[in-house]
C-alpha cells in the first residue's frame, strides 16, 4: 500500500513538472514562436495566452510586440549641391511577422544591423537628391515620407514593419562651420559698412539742408529786421522833424543836451573855445 502511495506522489511530481514545462504564458505586449531542434514549429506565432509545448525538445522564443525605437549614429551626408551635413537619425519600427524575423535576422540586435543599413542607404538617396537649404526647410517632410516609404518596402521581407524614419538634429562639420561662419562675417561686416556709409551720406545731406534752411532764415530775419529799422528810422526822422517844426529852440537845446550826457563821461577830454556853438547852453 505504501509503495502504491509512493509511485502515486512520484507521479504526481513527475506530471506537475511535466506540465510546468510544457505551459507557458504570452504577455499581452509579446509574440512568441514554439522552436524545435533550431527551426519554427507550426505557420503562425502565439499571441497573448495561455500555450503549450513539448518538454525539453522545444523552446519559445519571444519577441517584443510594441513599437521599437532605433537610433542610428550620426552620418555625414552630401547633397545635391555639395554640401556636407551630419545627419541624426532614428526610426520607428515593430516585428509584425515573428516566423519571417526569426528566420531572416534572429534578434533585436540583427534587426538593427538591417534598419541601420537600409535606413542609412535611403536617406543617402533621398537627401542626396536635393539642396542643403531644401533639406533643413520645406522639403524635410516629402524627404522624410519617401524614405520611410521605401525602408518600409525593402525591410518587409525580414518581418519589420518601418513606421516612421525622422531627422532629429543635422549638423555642419566642423570645417564647414568655420568656413561658413567666416562668410557670415564678412557679409555682416560689409552690411555695417554699407549702413555706416548710407548714415553719413544722411546725415551730411541733413546737415546741408539745415544750413541751407539756417541761411535762408537769417537772410529772411535780416531783411525783416533792415525793413523794421528803416521803418523806425524813418519815423523817428519825421518826429523829430515834427518836434523841430513846431519849436526850434526846445528841439536844439535837448538835441545838445542829449550830446552833454553822451560827451561828457569820465575820459573825456574837449579843446573849445569860449565862445563855442557848443557850449551856448551852459552859459
Amino acid at each position: 500500500m505504501k509503495k502504491r502511495t509512493i509511485v502515486l506522489l512520484i507521479a504526481v511530481v513527475i506530471g506537475l513538472f511535466v506540465l510546468a514545462s510544457a505551459a507557458f504564458t504570452v504577455d499581452q505586449t509579446q509574440k512568441a514562436i514554439v522552436i524545435q531542434l533550431g527551426r519554427p514549429v507550426g505557420s503562425k506565432e502565439l499571441g497573448p495566452g495561455l500555450h503549450f509545448k513539448l518538454p525539453l525538445v522545444q523552446n519559445v522564443v519571444f519577441f517584443d510586440a510594441r513599437i521599437l525605437d532605433f537610433d542610428a549614429n550620426p552620418e555625414e551626408i552630401t547633397t545635391t549641391d555639395k554640401k556636407y551635413m551630419e545627419v541624426d537619425s532614428y526610426t520607428k519600427w515593430r516585428i509584425v511577422d515573428p516566423l519571417t524575423f526569426y528566420t531572416k535576422v534572429r534578434t533585436i540586435q540583427g534587426a538593427r544591423a538591417r534598419l541601420d543599413d537600409i535606413v542609412r542607404s535611403q536617406l543617402r538617396v533621398a537627401l542626396g537628391r536635393y539642396t542643403l537649404i531644401e533639406v533643413v526647410s520645406h522639403k524635410r517632410k516629402e524627404i522624410m515620407g519617401a524614405v520611410t516609404t521605401r525602408s518600409a518596402e525593402l525591410l518587409a521581407s525580414y518581418g519589420i514593419e518601418v513606421i516612421d524614419v525622422r531627422i532629429k538634429r543635422t549638423d555642419l562639420p566642423a570645417e564647414n562651420e568655420r568656413s561658413i561662419f567666416g562668410r557670415m562675417k564678412a557679409e555682416r561686416e560689409r552690411q555695417a559698412k554699407q549702413y555706416r556709409s548710407e548714415g553719413r551720406e544722411a546725415s551730411a545731406r541733413l546737415i546741408a539742408t539745415a544750413d541751407k534752411e539756417r541761411s535762408i532764415i537769417l537772410a529772411d530775419a535780416n531783411k525783416q529786421a533792415e525793413i523794421v529799422r528803416g521803418e523806425g528810422d524813418g519815423l523817428a526822422t519825421k518826429i523829430y522833424a515834427d518836434a523841430l517844426g513846431q519849436s526850434p529852440e526846445f528841439y536844439a537845446f535837448t538835441r545838445s543836451l542829449e550830446a552833454y550826457r553822451k560827451g561828457f563821461d569820465a575820459n573825456s577830454r574837449f579843446i573849445l573855445t569860449p565862445k563855442s556853438p557848443f557850449l551856448d547852453y551852459m552859459q
